[in-house]
């Protein structure tokens, strides 16, 4: 799972809106994948949206396939169409 958000990166911080970027930070300190120390840097070193999609990206990746099944579950209930865009449309496999 985590190779699959290797390869939806580009994809992700190219489309994902703020509103959802934001929503996504605090679904992950709710289910313990992130801190608030990490929630917070993510907000404050990166100055762009799309840097803080990459940042966000990068962190889950480093957490493994569980972070990364659960941030993509996430997703999928936030924004289902960037999640068919990135997911189902480029043919790339969840499971």
């Amino acid at each position: 799972m985590a190779g699959v958000l290797a390869k939806v990166r580009t994809g992700f911080a190219e489309r994902v809106t703020t509103e959802v970027l934001k929503q996504l930070l605090e679904d992950l300190l709710e289910d313990r994948v992130l801190n608030e120390g990490e929630k917070d840097s993510i907000l404050e070193e990166n100055m762009s949206r799309a840097d803080r999609a990459r940042a966000l990206i990068a962190s889950v990746k480093r957490k493994g396939d569980d972070a990364s099944e659960k941030m993509m579950g996430r997703l999928q209930q936030r924004d289902p169409t960037l999640y068919f865009e990135l997911i189902i449309k480029q043919g790339h496999n969840t499971q």
